[in-house]
């Protein structure tokens, strides 16, 4: 997840382009570096390939792979890549409303946003991305795929889907601007709140409170129950996951964040008192695509025993991805932290699991923070998987 969890932090580090570094030599004296090699490497092509390719395109793709390699969330943005990245071009666009990520090879959609262009033809969660207006995706890394799916808001795009083991199928879809409405809430059984959290945006915790005094209103200020709804919220802000987790918790940590060294870096803790359902029992319900600040929520509210968690285990995004500029050669999106549940679990790649499931889907302690374990076997056509993204 990333600092919004899936907002990115920018650092001012500059890092030299690899080209200039190619001819440095690290070890002794006569021994060949790695360096040399992709050097060595580089001069094969340019002697022996079937058509002339760039240096920038080989190095281009040498770091695209360089940073595929590390896990699921790093990636390589070459220069266009890194501008469209910092270019605000909200309201210009339109799109299909999907969130979309990497796995493996294929580009898999995490979850619809409700009310969107997805969601009304029937995509569903899990479903692979084959072709984008009868092109395939095969080979394109996921930057590739959303610019393909994006486009101005009224215009159609053909996606083909997978599905299982069904054969792929295609949908027309019209793209619009995505408006997302943060919070649904109703009154169940007349003293039962029920919150559904689409999408942790800026104004999910503000909509959130005004959905719980209007449930209360609603049921004479006797509120039996409360379910907190995550499925299918594929996440979003940080400082909205730690707001709407400690509106249910009297004070405590939240969730912290480690680096390389494993001590933490930064913990975020609810404010004393802050539980605005004390006494009123809580359920939270996730599944497969509620991920990264959805994660967060869910398990700081199991680890402080406040609620029942339900549901199948979450996707399993719990790392921060952080921007280094490359000299005028684009730059790194790579992961530096991973956050922890309140209790010292990693969400990376294990995600949170039902309170009746957790000590039967816990993890080994081996796999306890990697990134690897979801690494993508290497292939002649593979790409950089890049972290999720929205087609609008």
């Amino acid at each position: 997840m990333m600092v919004f969890p899936n907002r990115l932090h920018r650092v001012a580090v500059v890092v030299s382009s690899l080209v200039p570094l190619l001819g440095c030599a690290t070890q002794e004296q006569g021994q060949p570096t790695d360096l040399a090699a992709l050097r060595e490497a580089m001069n094969v092509v340019h002697e022996r390939y079937v058509r002339d390719v760039a240096d920038d395109d080989l190095t281009r793709d040498a770091l695209k792979g360089m940073l595929a390699g590390l896990d699921p969330h790093s990636a390589y943005m070459d220069a266009k890549e890194y501008r469209d990245f910092n270019a605000d071009t909200r309201g210009e666009f339109g799109g299909i409303g999907a969130e979309l990520a990497r796995d493996g090879g294929r580009i898999k959609v995490i979850a619809p946003i409700d009310d969107s262009p997805a969601s009304r033809a029937g995509i569903r969660p899990g479903d692979t991305i084959e072709r984008v207006d009868g092109e395939t995706v095969d080979g394109l890394d996921l930057n590739e795929v959303v610019e393909r799916i994006r486009g101005p808001a009224g215009s159609n795009v053909r996606l083909t889907l997978g599905r299982g083991t069904a054969q792929p199928f295609d949908l027309d879809l019209r793209r619009d601007i995505i408006h997302t409405n943060a919070v649904k809430a109703e009154l169940k059984d007349g003293r039962i709140g029920y919150a559904r959290i689409t999408i942790f945006n800026e104004h999910a915790q503000e909509q959130l409170l005004a959905a719980i005094a209007r449930l209360r209103r609603e049921s004479g200020g006797k509120l039996s129950g409360f379910i907190l709804d995550l499925r299918n919220d594929p996440g979003g802000l940080l400082d909205q996951a730690v707001a709407v987790a400690g509106d249910f918790i009297n004070g405590g940590p939240i969730v912290s964040t480690r680096g390389r060294d494993g001590k933490v870096k930064r913990r975020f803790d609810a404010e004393p008192q802050g539980d605005r359902l004390a006494e009123i029992p809580l359920v939270v319900l996730i599944n497969g695509a509620s991920a990264s600040a959805s994660e967060i929520v869910a398990g700081a509210l199991q680890d402080h025993g406040r609620a029942t968690v339900m549901g199948t285990r979450s996707f399993g995004k719990g790392s921060v991805q952080t921007i280094v500029p490359l000299s005028g050669k684009g730059a790194l999106r790579i992961t530096t932290d991973l956050y922890y549940t309140p209790s010292g679990r990693s969400i990376q790649a294990q995600g949170i699991c039902s309170s009746a499931a957790r000590q039967i889907c816990a993890a080994p302690s081996s796999r306890r923070g990697q990134l690897a374990d979801r690494r993508p076997t290497a292939s002649k056509r593979s790409r950089p998987r890049s972290i999720r993204k929205r087609t609008g």
